[in-house]
Formats: structure tokens, sequence, C-alpha cells
């Protein structure tokens, strides 16, 4: 058969002898070649190389994850000074933060000072009672019932000395209502204590 003019209708005609390939007409044999090349390429790619490729992606991804890592602790490892100066700031300002909170020996004191204040500031106190203590997870919430009478200008005053007092207090839940001819505040004043204080 010539190769020139072989058309692959004649392969319909051909009677191929699997037992003897040898015999083949040349179309025939570079056609059997070709296809097997195809397949061993393929299973070649599917047994050896495509799991390879694979593990090279999962190498890359890691070393690009690594990278990651090692530039985030080289930032931290250069600016480590930096860090140890900002955690003493950090440890001085919360020392400081604790230094205004009343120790259980303190809160007496501190019922005296908004006492003074409220005095000084014109006004009369016709309650103030200490509630029952509130266990937060790391202090402990002593909130202060209080009433007082006087005027809006007394109240401004009193409120503005109480914020500036140097243990912490914090106001809340305002009421003002007219009682005749007064006028009658009702707040509730917290302060804290650490609870670091407390086992102390």
């Amino acid at each position: 058969m010539d190769w020139k003019n072989f058309d692959l209708k004649d392969l319909n005609e051909l009677e191929l002898d699997l037992n003897d390939m040898g015999s083949w007409p040349k179309p025939a044999k570079v056609f059997v070649c070709i296809l097997l090349a195809i397949v061993v390429f393929i299973l070649s790619y599917q047994l050896m190389i495509s799991d390879k490729i694979e593990s090279y992606e999962n190498i890359t991804k890691k070393e690009n994850e690594l990278k990651l890592q090692f530039q985030a602790k080289y930032h931290v490892a250069i600016n480590s000074d930096a860090y140890k100066a900002q955690m003493v700031q950090m440890e001085q300002n919360f020392s400081d933060l604790l230094k205004r909170l009343p120790t259980e020996t303190e809160t007496p004191g501190l019922l005296d000072d908004i006492t003074y204040v409220g005095t000084t500031s014109g006004l009369t106190f016709k309650k103030i009672n200490w509630e029952a203590e509130i266990e937060r997870e790391f202090y402990t919430e002593l909130p202060l019932t209080l009433q007082v009478v006087g005027g809006y200008h007394e109240f401004g005053q009193f409120l503005g000395r109480v914020a500036a007092l140097p243990r912490i207090v914090t106001l809340h839940d305002f009421s003002i209502k007219n009682q005749g001819d007064e006028l009658v505040l009702d707040l509730l004043a917290k302060t804290y204590r650490y609870k670091e204080a407390d086992n102390k």
C-alpha cells in the first residue's frame, strides 16, 4: 500500500492480524504507534506527573505561608525594643489606673469625699446608700444611690466635681423632679475595685 495514496477508508478494507503486526502496512503501523504514544503520555501524566504537580503546588502554597509568617516575625523582631517600651508604658498606665480605684478600706473615705463635694456645692443630701456589690469578671462594682436637693447650677457643679475626684467614679440613671419649691436629683454613682486588690 502506497503511503502517499493512503486513505482512511482503506482501513475498513484491511484485515489486520494482531499476531502479525510486522506485515501491517506502514500507515497502520504509524497510526497504532501514535495511538500508543498518546495512551502512554496520558497514563504517564496521570500516574507520575499530576501528583508531582499537585505536590509542587502544595509546597509553593506552604512556602508562601512560611514567607508571610517570617515577615510577620521579622517585623516583630526588629520592633521588639519599641514593643517592650510600649509594654512598660502600658503597665505604668494600668498601674496608675488601678491606683485610682478605691481599696476596701478607702470606700468610706470616698463616701466622705462625695458628701463633702455635694455640701460645698450647695446641695442637701436626702439619701446616700451603698448598694450590694456586683461581681464582674475582673473587678467588683460598688454602686451608691444618691438623692440630693438643690438647683440646676448646683447640680452641674456637683457632677463636675465628682468627675474630678482622684478616684474613679461614674454617674448613671439621672432623674430630676420637682418637689414643691425644690428640685430633687436622683442618681446612681458607681466606683470599682480591682479583684486582684481584693485578693491581696
